[in-house]
């Protein structure tokens, strides 16, 4: 019982979070930035003002679907970021770009992440399956459930991980944002607070994960019961 509960509350939890992230992207995108700079100019200032060179500031269809992509070297950001000039658009722009920032300088924690991405892809893709076979044959081969637990564990892994490096790309998007002026004190505020709600959608997103992976471990411990 109590694994249920703290499933359905981690849904719930996550359906606020992301209700609010949206509305404060929607409600900052309508604050103008003082120096009236869009996205990808904000983005192309950020990465030169770092010495970084070949990363491409490309625009992505899709909403809040802005993304850093290491091996492309792209910092893609959605067309209302990329196209807009304000608060929002300044401080998604500003931390994708702190992701490709981490890129150059070798940041360890998304080295450690990009390393899991490939074995992480392999397993979303059949972990389900897996670990659904082995519910269903849990008495006769509870080792099956076992490899199921294991290949879901290495998916709350990477979540967990996946947090220092969206905490990072904030910290150094919002100080590039400050010393450099581009936002105003009250702009900073606001781009603190929107990086805020977008970084609690990863941390939610790792609880549930982990509480997922409790809720089958559970499960296979009680195969007996």
């Amino acid at each position: 019982m109590a694994a249920y509960i703290l499933f359905f509350g981690v849904m719930i939890l996550s359906w606020l979070v992301q209700a609010r992230l949206k509305h404060k992207f929607n409600l900052y995108s309508k604050m103008g930035l003082r120096l009236g700079m869009s996205g990808r100019e904000v983005a192309e200032t950020m990465l030169s003002h770092h010495g970084i060179e070949g990363v491409k500031v490309m625009s992505v269809p899709g909403h809040l679907s802005d993304h850093y992509n290491p091996n492309a070297r792209t910092v893609n950001l959605s067309p209302e970021v990329f196209n807009g000039r304000s608060v929002a658009a300044a401080a998604v722009a500003a931390h994708e770009c702190g992701h490709a920032v981490q890129h150059a300088t070798a940041y360890s924690w998304l080295q450690m992440r990009s390393a899991l991405v490939p074995v992480v892809s392999f397993s979303s893709r059949i972990v389900q399956w897996v670990l659904l076979a082995g519910i269903l044959l849990l008495q006769a081969f509870p080792q099956l459930l076992l490899i199921g637990i294991v290949l879901f564990a290495l998916t709350t892994l990477f979540s967990f991980i996946t947090l220092p490096v969206e905490l990072d790309a904030s910290r150094r998007a919002l100080a590039w944002l400050r010393t450099t002026q581009t936002t105003t004190s009250q702009e900073q505020e606001k781009a603190k607070d929107a990086l805020k709600w977008a970084a609690l959608t990863y941390v939610v997103a790792a609880v549930g994960s982990l509480a997922t992976l409790l809720y089958y471990i559970m499960i296979f411990m009680g195969r007996r019961e």
